[in-house]
C-alpha cells in the first residue's frame, strides 16, 4: 500500500469538514467504547488477566527467534510449507508463485492487515488471479475501486447504508428504486449471495493469522462473520498470512489473550468464530486444503526488537485505541495515510516506513493517555510518540519555527526570572487581544483560532492570583 503519511494535514482538514462522515464516526462511541466498557466491567479479574497476558506476550518476544523455529518445525511436521519474506513485496512474490505453481485463478481472501501492507490484492490482479475479498466491509471496500480500510478491525466504519447500498446498485445491477434504503440484513443477504459462488469457485483461500501458536504448528482466525471457514476449509490451497511477532509460545498462552481481544475488539466476551488450524487435510477428513503455506513477515518488526519501540511489538490489533482516541474520532482512519491508524498507526507507520514519510503522525495525539488506558497490552502509547516527537526534533525534521520556537521555550523555562517576567507580559498582552473573553484571531498560531475560539487569560498570571488570595 502507497504511503501517503506525508499528507496527513490536508487529509484530516477535508474529513473534518465532511459532515457525513462526522455522523458516521459517531458509531465509535456508540458501539464499541460502550461495548468494551460494559464487558470489561462485568469480569472482575480483567486486570489480572490482563498483566498475565502482558507478562506472557513479553516472553514470547524475548525469546521470538526460538518460538519462530519451533513454529517452523511443528507445522512442517504436520504437512504445512512456512516461508519467510523479508518485505512485504517479497510476501506478496511468495503468493502470487504459490498461486502458480497451483494454477491458481480464482482466489478468496479474509480480512488481513498484513496483505495490505503488501498490496497483495493488486500484486495477485496483476498476475491474473480474481481476488475476492470476503470479509463484507472488505468486499464493499473492494468493489469502490479497491479503497483501503479505515479502520482495523471496521474497515467500513467511515461509510453508511445509503453509501453501501448505492455500490451494490452499481456492482450488483440491482434496480433503483428512488428513496429506498434497504435495512442491513437485507444488504447482508446479497452479499451473501454474491460472495456464495466465489467461495465455491476458489482454489486458493488466503488469510491472514491472528495468532501463531508454537508448539502445535497452529493458526488461530478471530472473525465475526464465519468467512474464513469457507476461505480455508474449500479452497484445495490454503496461505496464511502474518508478522513475525505474533508466535505464542503455547495454548495456553493463546487462551489467556483471547480473553481480552474480543472484549477489547468489539466489546464481546467471545468472537462469533474462532479457528485453531493446524495442517492440510489428513487422511480420512472430509474437507480441509490440500496444500497449506505459511508466510511470516518481517517488514521491519524485528527491527524494533531491544529498541525504544519495541513494546509496539505486543499489539494485538484489536483497535481499542483508535476507538477511544479523540484525534481518531474525529477525522477516521483514511487521514493517517497509510495501512495502521490511530495511535497504534501513528507509532506502527513511523517504525515502518520511517520518520521522513510520517512527519505529522507523532502529533496527530492530544496526550490524554486514554490509549494507554484501554490498551489489553498495556503499551504505553503516548510514551512512544513522544519519543517519535523527541526523534524528530534532533533530526531537524520538524518545519524550523517550530524547532526555533521550542528553542526559545527551553531556554526561558530554564531561567525562572525570565519566565515569569514573560508570563506576566504575555498574559496581559493575551487579555487586550480578546474581544469579550474570546481570542478569536492569534498571530503565529492561526491553526488554532481558524477553527475555534481560544479562553482569554485573566489578565494575571496564576502566582499572581495566589498571592492575592493568600493575602
Amino acid at each position: 500500500m502507497q504511503v501517503q503519511s506525508m499528507h496527513f494535514k490536508a487529509r484530516a482538514g477535508e474529513r473534518l469538514a465532511d459532515q457525513r462522515l462526522q455522523k458516521n464516526l459517531k458509531k465509535l462511541s456508540t458501539k464499541f467504547v460502550t461495548a468494551r466498557a460494559q464487558v470489561v466491567q462485568e469480569l472482575e479479574e480483567f486486570e489480572a488477566i490482563r498483566n498475565e497476558a502482558v507478562r506472557r506476550r513479553k516472553a514470547a518476544l524475548a525469546k521470538l527467534d526460538v518460538w519462530l523455529e519451533r513454529f517452523e518445525r511443528e507445522a512442517t511436521r504436520r504437512g504445512a510449507t512456512v516461508l519467510w519474506a523479508e518485505t512485504p513485496a517479497e510476501a506478496a512474490q511468495l503468493v502470487v508463485e504459490i498461486a502458480r505453481k497451483h494454477e491458481v485463478r480464482r482466489a478468496t481472501k479474509t480480512k488481513s492487515m498484513v496483505s495490505e501492507e503488501m498490496a497483495l490484492n493488486k500484486a495477485l490482479e496483476a498476475a491474473g488471479v480474481q481476488v475476492t475479498e470476503t470479509d463484507l466491509g472488505e468486499y464493499i471496500l473492494q468493489i469502490n475501486d479497491g479503497e483501503p480500510p479505515s479502520h482495523i478491525i471496521a474497515p467500513v466504519v467511515h461509510k453508511d447504508k445509503e453509501e453501501i447500498y448505492q455500490l451494490f446498485i452499481r456492482t450488483h445491477q440491482l434496480p433503483r428504486e428512488p428513496g429506498r434504503v434497504p435495512e442491513i440484513p437485507e444488504m447482508t443477504r446479497e452479499a451473501r449471495q454474491v460472495l456464495r459462488s466465489r467461495f465455491l469457485a476458489s482454489e486458493m483461500g488466503i488469510t491472514g493469522g491472528n495468532f501463531l501458536v508454537a508448539e502445535t504448528g497452529s493458526v488461530a482466525l478471530v472473525t465475526n462473520e464465519g468467512n474464513e471457514g469457507l476461505c480455508t476449509a474449500v479452497p484445495r490451497v490454503h496461505v496464511a498470512i502474518t508478522g513475525v511477532e505474533k508466535v505464542l509460545p503455547t495454548l495456553e498462552d493463546l487462551a489467556t489473550i483471547m480473553r481480552l481481544l474480543p472484549r477489547s475488539a468489539t466489546g464481546q466476551v467471545i468472537s462469533n468464530y474462532f479457528s485453531l488450524l493446524t495442517g492440510p487435510r489428513g487422511a480420512g477428513e472430509r474437507d480441509g486444503p490440500e496444500h497449506m503455506y505459511f508466510i511470516l513477515v518481517d517488514g521491519g518488526r524485528t527491527g524494533l526488537l531491544g529498541g525504544d519501540f519495541e513494546e509496539m511489538l505486543r499489539c494485538i490489533r484489536c483497535g481499542a485505541c483508535m476507538n477511544h482516541c479523540p484525534v481518531y474520532q474525529k477525522i477516521g482512519g483514511h487521514s493517517y495515510g497509510w495501512v495502521y491508524p490511530g495511535p497504534m498507526g501513528s507509532v506502527l507507520t513511523s517504525s515502518y516506513v520511517g520518520l521522513e514519510q510520517t512527519l505529522d503522525l507523532p502529533q496527530a495525539a492530544t496526550m490524554c493517555g486514554q490509549c494507554h488506558v484501554v490498551c489489553p497490552m498495556k503499551i504505553p502509547l503516548p510514551d512512544l510518540l513522544r519519543k517519535l516527537r523527541e526523534r524528530q526534533f534532533e533530526r531537524g525534521l520538524r518545519p524550523w519555527p517550530e524547532r526555533l520556537g521550542l528553542r526559545v521555550w527551553g531556554y526561558v523555562a530554564q531561567r525562572p526570572a525570565l519566565y515569569r517576567t514573560l508570563a506576566r507580559l504575555g498574559v496581559r498582552v493575551l487579555r487586550w487581544m480578546s474581544d469579550d473573553g474570546r481570542i478569536r484571531r492569534l498571530p503565529l498560531a492561526s491553526g488554532w483560532t481558524d477553527t475555534r475560539d481560544l479562553p482569554a487569560p485573566a489578565g494575571k498570571t496564576f502566582k499572581e492570583l495566589y498571592a492575592e488570595r493568600r493575602r
